[in-house]
């Protein structure tokens, strides 16, 4: 006889066989649901004390680039003697304080005393040739004064002595060659004292061109004796402004020729700084720009005044004046740290300098919550000068290679470098202790086990440099 089983009612159905399956379902609803909606973060608790914190703000992002320079005078005056010679004594040592005519070394020149003691015996005798010259002119200029004279005399006598003739000729009273002889001889006389008078008029012309040109001569020795007792002068090396010796490279008894570099005079009423800049900011870097540097606490201004157009070991140099004052104690061919403003400052998010850039390839950092006990990972990204692409590892920790002493925890970690305007591709991996120079590209993928230098493009596993980078890849 069939048993009528009782249906179940209320609670017992839910226990029921045929309500396993619909528990599963459930079960794994609730399970997916749960993977979906849990938080994924990771927690890790550490010391607050060990940790550095700094506030991120939002502001003006300066772009500026820091460059080295060199205290220099704002003005330099060279040392080159006029003359050569011997360096007979070092009136002054460097950095003394001078003024302008002060002696600063004297020179010593045998051939030039002789050449002084030449001139002037020359001289000498070219006075004495011009003396005996006027007089023996002088003489010949009386000596023709008297022939005109006894000249005249003779004209007079023998004008007489026709006149008579003719009158006589005239009564029939002598004869006819007589009286011609008497005329010829007048007229004689009178061209030989016309003679005598155009030579003295040429003599004197002579006499007179020839005077001229002596003393001129004379004129031009004196002058000559002048020009060469100034070089003797010039035997002294003089300070040619007010200044300080800045190098004086001599020594006793050394030959000096003329125009030689011995030294230097520095204008110290004013200070400039020289500072040499890479060569792939030439395009960016005019006059005008600002720049600053910190000194014993206090921030100095300066302007750059003066580009340098010519490229030497792949940099140029600049130079920067103070737009106010300057350190106290501001001495030639100190080192001064600038910061160079680029451009104009831009408004973005500002996160200070700080060694997690070496751990997460300037990929995220942590940000602190307002009450300051919990950090929270959170994803960046750094502009400006170097470009980091994506899933760019930089792995600083180092592990024992024994397996016991890693079990024990054993952690050590060397530092990454990586320098400015550099570009590490997507997937790079930077061992640790690994320096990448300025400039340098990574290939994407390539693993840096050693140091890259830098304008170097380097690739592959383990990378290694394939070329240096050049002036033409600029314009590519």
């Amino acid at each position: 006889m069939d048993i009528q089983i009782e249906r179940k009612k209320g609670l017992r159905i839910l226990f029921a066989k045929r309500s396993l399956p619909y528990w599963g379902g459930m079960l794994f609803l609730l399970f997916a649901a749960w993977l979906l909606l849990r938080d994924n973060a990771s927690t890790l608790r550490v010391d607050a004390g060990t940790l550095s914190v700094a506030e991120v703000t939002q502001g003006d992002f300066n772009d500026y680039i820091r460059v080295t320079g060199q205290v220099e005078p704002i003005t330099t005056v060279q040392l080159s003697p006029l003359e050569a010679g011997v360096v007979e004594r070092l009136v002054v040592e460097e950095g003394a304080s001078v003024r302008r005519g002060d002696v600063l070394v004297e020179l010593s020149n045998p051939s030039l005393t002789l050449e002084i003691l030449n001139s002037e015996a020359e001289l000498a005798e070219k006075q004495n040739l011009l003396r005996n010259t006027l007089i023996s002119m002088e003489q010949e200029k009386l000596t023709l004064r008297q022939n005109k004279a006894q000249l005249d005399l003779d004209v007079a006598r023998k004008r007489r002595a026709f006149e008579q003739n003719d009158e006589l000729y005239a009564h029939r009273l002598i004869a006819h060659e007589e009286w011609l002889q008497a005329k010829e001889d007048w007229e004689l006389a009178e061209k030989q004292r016309e003679l005598n008078i155009e030579r003295q008029i040429q003599d004197s012309l002579y006499r007179t061109v020839q005077v001229e040109q002596m003393e001129d001569n004379l004129a031009n020795m004196r002058r000559n004796m002048q020009l060469i007792r100034q070089r003797i002068g010039n035997l002294a090396v003089k300070s040619p402004i007010d200044g300080e010796i800045g190098l004086l490279d001599v020594v006793l008894g050394q030959s000096v020729a003329s125009g030689q570099k011995i030294g230097q005079v520095n204008d110290l009423s004013d200070f400039k700084v020289e500072a040499q800049i890479d060569e792939i900011y030439i395009d960016r870097v005019r006059t005008g720009l600002e720049a600053s540097f910190e000194r014993q606490d206090s921030n100095y201004r300066m302007r750059l005044r003066k580009v340098y157009p010519e490229v030497r070991n792949n940099v140029f140099r600049a130079d920067f004046n103070f737009t106010g004052a300057y350190p106290a104690n501001i001495r030639s061919g100190q080192t001064y740290y600038l910061h160079l403003q680029l451009g104009q400052p831009t408004e973005a998010v500002l996160v200070p300098r700080g060694t997690f850039y070496q751990t997460t390839g300037g990929a995220w950092i942590y940000v602190l919550s307002p009450e300051g006990d919990r950090a929270y990972k959170r994803p960046i990204r750094i502009g400006r000068h170097t470009l980091i692409g994506p899933k760019v590892q930089l792995l600083t920790a180092l592990h024992p290679f024994d397996a016991a002493q890693r079990r024990t925890g054993l952690e050590a970690g060397r530092p990454i470098t990586v320098g400015d305007d550099c570009w590490l591709g997507g997937g790079v991996i930077v061992c640790p202790g690994v320096a990448i120079g300025d400039r340098s590209v990574i290939g994407a993928g390539a693993v840096v086990t050693r140091d890259i230098p830098a304008d170097s493009v380097a690739v592959g596993n383990p990378a290694r440099v394939i070329r240096t980078l050049t002036r033409q890849d600029e314009t590519e």
